[in-house]
């Protein structure tokens, strides 16, 4: 195993317990209705180029850190969107067009959501309307034209794009796909984090029987940490241990936990993490995570451009993995609490661990992983 992650760039930032956990399956299906996710598993398995994405053991480092067992599963290969996201927008975008009969949806994103909104638009020949921040990459922005989406750059940051998106949508009668929710807009939400419990479902269908201990889940709004959990009361026999993980300089969720209620971040500085530099929590999500999320963490960029290229290097497994820069913070932390002993004894993670890593994205972004491979390959060289 390479030494760097040994180094003090593998380190948590922020610890916080939640006083408030009180696992409940009831309050969290009043919030994401069983039959929602029923309806969002059998519409996604039976589209036509659906396939169940990898869960890839990471043998390597399971090994290195002295855990039982560490599984990654890898959204990479998420229809060619290779994002998670391809199923929460899309599903979305298929129930709405569906109920409502719309001409035009609109959305804002930070690339990875977007896609699968201009993708379930093109899927069903409707218009598609995009809004993103001055922060998002050219490439990004090219990827959701080719899939016939109208992107309008906001300048400003995430938050910037959807108050521009929301302001034009009302003015023009689009339908709002969006995957945070607020005061009065939440139907669609639902709909999004309904598509994403499909990952846990592939999980248990491969697994079978095996029982995961603790669970990383990158939070931005929330929605993929509350949708995964979920799909663990859906589908899962036991109850593990949720630990959220979020950038340094915003961590919401975290404050969030701390605090007791929601509570929003001035982001000063904008994270590699890009999908995850949020300043609030989405309220639907909050009502699950609020119980169900035993430990809010967050992480410094430091670690990301060399967690990518050990994957790529196969040190971690005996597989290639190609991850994107938000695809690597569940790697991360669980490298950073082992080597903490005090953070290991809280969240009782030892040798009788079976881990689950959500590798939440791929080659999404080509220039930012090129990039970032680059810079983590030279950091691996200098640590030798």
């Amino acid at each position: 195993m390479h030494k760097i992650i040994d180094n003090k760039i593998y380190s948590i930032s922020n610890f916080v317990h939640n006083n408030k956990y009180n696992f409940n399956k009831d309050n969290i299906f009043h919030n994401l209705e069983e039959d929602l996710i029923s309806e969002a598993v059998t519409t996604i398995e039976n589209w036509e180029t659906y396939k169940p994405t990898p869960l890839i053991e990471l043998n390597k480092l399971s090994s290195y850190l002295n855990v039982n067992k560490i599984y990654y599963k890898d959204e990479g290969f998420r229809f060619d969107l290779k994002s998670f996201k391809a199923l929460g927008g899309a599903f979305a975008v298929n129930k709405i067009v569906k109920d409502t009969k719309a001409k035009t949806v609109s959305t804002a994103t930070a690339g990875n959501h977007g896609r699968s909104v201009a993708w379930g638009a093109q899927r069903l020949g409707i218009e598609c309307k995009i809004f993103i921040s001055e922060f998002v990459s050219e490439s990004r922005a090219e990827a959701m034209r080719k899939l016939g989406a109208d992107v309008v750059r906001v300048k400003g940051n995430y938050d910037a794009s959807l108050k521009e998106c929301i302001k034009q949508s009302k003015n023009n009668n689009w339908e709002i796909v969006q995957d945070v929710s607020w005061e009065g807009y939440k139907t669609v939400p639902k709909y999004i984090m309904a598509g994403y419990t499909i990952m846990i479902k592939e999980i248990f269908d491969k697994i079978i029987n095996e029982k995961i201990s603790h669970v990383f889940l990158q939070a931005g709004v929330g929605g993929m940490a509350a949708a995964t959990i979920a799909g663990f009361a859906k589908y899962s026999s036991n109850v593990p241990y949720f630990i959220t993980v979020e950038p340094e300089d915003a961590e919401c969720v975290l404050q969030s936990i701390k605090n007791e209620k929601p509570i929003s971040i001035n982001i000063q500085k904008e994270s590699i993490m890009g999908g995850m530099s949020c300043g609030d929590v989405s309220s639907l999500a909050w009502e699950i995570l609020k119980c169900s999320t035993n430990s809010s963490i967050s992480i410094s960029d430091e670690a990301i451009a060399p967690t990518v290229a050990l994957l790529k290097q196969k040190e971690f497994s005996n597989e290639e993995i190609i991850s994107g820069e938000c695809g690597v913070p569940g790697v991360i932390s669980l490298i950073s609490a082992m080597n903490d002993k005090n953070i290991c004894e809280k969240i009782n993670l030892n040798s009788q661990s079976n881990v689950l890593l959500i590798g939440c994205e791929g080659l999404t972004d080509s220039e930012m992983y090129n990039k970032l491979l680059k810079e983590g390959l030279r950091a691996l060289k200098n640590e030798q």
